[in-house]
């Protein structure tokens, strides 16, 4: 467990699929992600359940509020490798009535200092959609800075956009 101000992040198990079911069919939540095809509950289930346990290379956790204990979004660093230090980060909250409140901010910077402390991470890289304005402004608050543009890189609704790649380097994190 990762504790931040207002926020745990915890391993996910089966008892989560009905909140990620949830958030993965919700178009709000999933406009800047990208798609995967429609689910059942069912199958999300059965993928959290065979999913191999957390490991270096791939770490998925649940962001819980302290509060009061309540699932509201997940937090992955995946694709680390000890050879090079660097891992890739994907979060969404999918509890659309703790937006801009701070708990996306405090999830980043627990992962993040979790990744650079425990992981011993140098670095920690993400992509962003170039109209996810909230996104970025949590992103650079945490310290994260563009580093590159993807031309063309997403599609959504008919339309190609451009993302950005940000990273985080090893001290930089606020």
């Amino acid at each position: 467990m990762v504790l931040g101000k207002l926020v745990k992040l915890r391993a996910m198990g089966p008892a989560d699929a009905a909140a990620l079911w949830r958030w993965n069919h919700d178009p709000d939540v999933m406009r800047w992600m990208d798609d995967n095809p429609p689910s059942t509950l069912e199958h999300v289930q059965k993928w959290l359940a065979d999913r191999p346990r957390n490991t270096y290379g791939d770490l998925l956790l649940g962001v819980e509020v302290q509060s009061d204990g309540r699932l509201i979004g997940l937090v992955a660093l995946r694709d680390a490798e000890p050879e090079t230090g660097i891992a890739e980060l994907d979060i969404y909250l999918g509890e659309k009535d703790y937006w801009g409140k701070g708990y996306a901010t405090d999830a980043m910077r627990a992962v993040c200092r979790y990744g650079f402390d425990k992981m011993r991470l140098h670095k920690i890289s993400l992509t962003v959609v170039t109209e996810n304005l909230a996104a970025q402004q949590v992103y650079k608050k945490v310290g994260f800075v563009e580093e590159g543009r993807l031309r063309q890189s997403f599609r959504r609704d008919g339309r190609w956009y451009d993302q950005f790649t940000m990273g985080l380097l090893e001290g930089e994190l606020r």
